[in-house]
């Protein structure tokens, strides 16, 4: 079977398919559960059908026009034939294109909410430092897409930087934008502190994990072990002389979570379970994710923590993400979130180009 008839055979199931639900959706006596299901998955068909619908009939008029432009009697219909025909031949490409990135397999992920965690990496304070950044950079991102960004968690050294910080982000296809971000960031610049002018190399990691619901990850209450004890950080004395901070360790994996940010303990490990959620989330996502991918020759989205993803220069005013070559000479408009996205949608195009070059 060619590629092509194997895409036919593709888009016709789609079709049928989409014709059932209808049906289905028409018959009496439905169970409201099954009727939000089928029409989830009719809703999702739809924008499929529809692009399938155009290239056809696109492959109509092709066809029409090729047999009016070889048999026509009237010379001059025979031109204007040909010349309409060339006109349908590049806009067919487009149309194929579209429908079969329609046709990839959706990452039930990427409309969730996302839990953003920054940590200092190798370099002391400057790496403390330049998390704090990020975190911010990622805040300032989030303001200009409308999204609501709630810090959970801070762990600050006292000279501005930050050990670790951990903030919700909830807004449209949130996840979708940010997963990439995941990875270490290196930082080349001359710190503040150095009185020689030499330029310093640090790094922080970027985790961006899918927020997961109670039905998503079910934890059982035997594989926890919930420890209580003083605040150490701010928060005024109320919170201090309580013991409302929380660490949450999940025996059978061995992640930990801590809150401390409220005064209220109920409330600390309401929030440590919502991260160890989306830890466990990301866990199997990724595992499902490697299981789907192994073949991939690309490494985008592997989401690999160990992988250096991107690299900021400050003397030199570039930023460069070492996944698609790509250096923009704008560290400025990048740090303050404006020019994120324009290695966000590079990286989201590679994905796809990946994704479709399996399918194809």
């Amino acid at each position: 079977m060619t590629a092509q008839s194997s895409l036919d055979a593709k888009l016709d199931r789609v079709v049928r398919r989409h014709a059932e639900l209808r049906d289905a959706l028409g018959a009496p006596h439905l169970p409201g559960g099954e009727v939000a299901k089928l029409a989830r998955e009719y809703s999702e068909l739809t924008p499929i059908v529809d692009s399938v619908a155009a290239l056809r009939k696109l492959q109509g008029e092709m066809a029409d026009l090729s047999a009016l432009a070889e048999d026509g009697d009237d010379p001059e219909m025979r031109a204007l034939a040909q010349s309409e025909l060339q006109a349908l031949k590049e806009r067919l490409p487009q149309l194929e294109q579209q429908v079969k990135l329609l046709l990839l397999p959706k990452d039930e992920a990427d409309a969730r909410n996302a839990i953003l965690e920054t940590r200092a990496g190798t370099g002391g304070e400057e790496a403390a430092l330049f998390a704090a950044a990020l975190f911010r950079m990622y805040q300032r991102y989030a303001a200009q897409h409308g999204w609501r960004f709630e810090v959970m968690e801070v762990s600050e050294t006292g000279l501005g930087g930050f050990k670790e910080a951990i903030a919700t982000i909830s807004g449209r296809d949130v996840f979708q934008r940010l997963k990439f971000e995941s990875g270490v960031h290196r930082v080349q610049r001359v710190p503040e502190t150095e009185g020689s002018g030499r330029i310093h190399t640090s790094a922080a990691t970027v985790a961006v994990l899918p927020e997961a619901e109670e039905v998503d990850i079910h934890i059982e209450e035997k594989d926890l072990r919930i420890d209580v004890f003083r605040s150490s950080g701010p928060g005024g004395q109320s919170v201090n002389t309580t013991d409302s901070a929380v660490r949450i360790t999940h025996l059978p994996t061995g992640i930990v979570v801590s809150q401390q940010d409220e005064k209220s303990q109920h409330k600390n490990k309401a929030k440590a379970l919502k991260v160890l959620r989306a830890r466990l989330y990301e866990r199997e996502r990724q595992a499902r994710e490697a299981e789907r991918a192994a073949f991939r020759k690309s490494q985008v989205g592997t989401g690999d923590r160990s992988e250096r993803i991107r690299t900021y220069n400050f003397p030199q005013g570039r930023v460069t993400d070492h996944r698609v070559n790509l250096t923009l000479y704008k560290i400025d408009k990048v740090m303050s979130g404006e020019a994120l996205d324009e290695f966000i949608d590079v990286l989201l195009s590679e994905d796809q180009a990946a994704r479709l070059a399996e399918v194809e």
